[in-house]
């Protein structure tokens, strides 16, 4: 079977193949790539991320069946926490998702994190790529959940949605671990718990924080959190935006809330659309890429290198016997690799 030949044809199986080629990293992987790339740059990729429990797969399963609804192709790409033992993934989201298995217009696929710090494996973006080529008109990309290092989901989506839950005991600890700042939409499930006012409330005034004039009387949780988010407004005025994210209160599992969601979401893709912000995103992504691309080469280059050689293992006993340092042993293995 030629995988790329099969994909762009709409075979399911030769996506399936393509992105087990790419996890995988086998030989290849590279060139389905490098034949899929012309193909891609059409999907709209919709990140979804937010603390363990919030309800991400429920409301990954409600959004893509109102996409389905449109007559829209959905693709999902679930991250999964990584076995540092097995290196096997758990795909506890694809089993909320069971209802869509049978969707032909739904392909789903988890991945695990293999060990990437930023929640995302270093794979997504090229898995998304090949759904993208395969015809895919909204590609969501849920993540792990494990809390700040969640913000590397602006690497890879258009538009980023912050899922979060009342009543988790501290509210305000549920939200600060940084990925607030990189919502585009919020949407607040499990609204029928107590607490689902309050934790508006609190992000209204978050979003609503000026950096230059702070309310004159402020109780003590108020002030917490303008300490903790002084610098949020600069932050989202960056990109020359004016762009407020919503706050959509939703019960996923009973389905209510999700047609305003999809509104928020297409209003914020049309915002970044007609103000020229999404080519900017897109510019920036293809910049990453590219680097991660090079660092990653280089760095399978260099190692690979060093333990053919043997020196990588004489480093090692090197610097565990305090004999020289790590940063001392990178600086000469990089003047010598610049002398090639």
């Amino acid at each position: 079977m030629d995988i790329v030949e099969e994909l762009l044809k709409g075979n399911r199986l030769a996506l399936s193949r393509a992105i087990t080629a790419i996890e995988n990293e086998y030989d290849e992987a590279v060139d389905i790539m490098k034949r899929l790339y012309p193909h891609t740059g059409h999907a709209f990729v919709l990140g979804i991320t937010g603390p363990p429990g919030a309800g991400k797969s429920t409301l990954t399963d409600k959004l893509a069946k109102a996409y389905r609804a449109q007559g829209k192709t959905v693709g999902i790409i679930a991250i999964d926490p990584t076995s540092p033992f097995t290196g096997g993934a758990i795909l506890g989201d694809r089993i909320r998702m069971n209802g869509l298995t049978m969707d032909e217009g739904v392909f789903i696929r988890s991945m695990g994190t293999r060990g990437s710090l930023g929640g995302l494996s270093h794979k997504t973006a090229d898995a998304i790529k090949a759904m993208d080529a395969f015809g895919k008109d909204v590609i969501f990309v849920e993540t792990v959940g494990v809390g700040q290092s969640e913000v590397d989901i602006v690497k890879a989506a258009d538009t980023t949605m912050v899922v979060l839950i009342p009543g988790m005991g501290d509210d305000i600890q549920a939200i600060k671990a940084g990925i607030l700042e990189i919502g585009d939409v919020f949407t607040i499930n499990k609204a029928d718990h107590d607490g689902a006012d309050k934790l508006v409330r609190e992000l209204n005034m978050m979003l609503d924080l000026d950096a230059h004039g702070m309310q004159q009387e402020q109780t003590s949780t108020e002030k917490a959190l303008a300490d903790q988010f002084h610098h949020l407004n600069v932050a989202k005025h960056a990109e020359g935006a004016a762009w407020r994210p919503p706050i959509q209160k939703v019960i996923a599992s009973q389905n209510e809330g999700i047609t305003e969601t999809i509104e928020n979401i297409e209003k914020h893709f049309k915002y970044i659309s007609e103000t020229g912000i999404l080519q900017q995103r897109r510019t920036q992504r293809t910049k990453n890429e590219m680097l991660d691309v090079l660092h990653s080469n280089i760095g399978k280059y260099i190692t690979g290198k060093l333990s053919k050689t043997g020196k990588l293992d004489e480093y090692v006993a090197q610097i565990k016997a305090r004999e020289t340092d790590p940063y001392t042993v990178v600086a000469n293995i990089m003047q010598d690799m610049l002398k090639e």
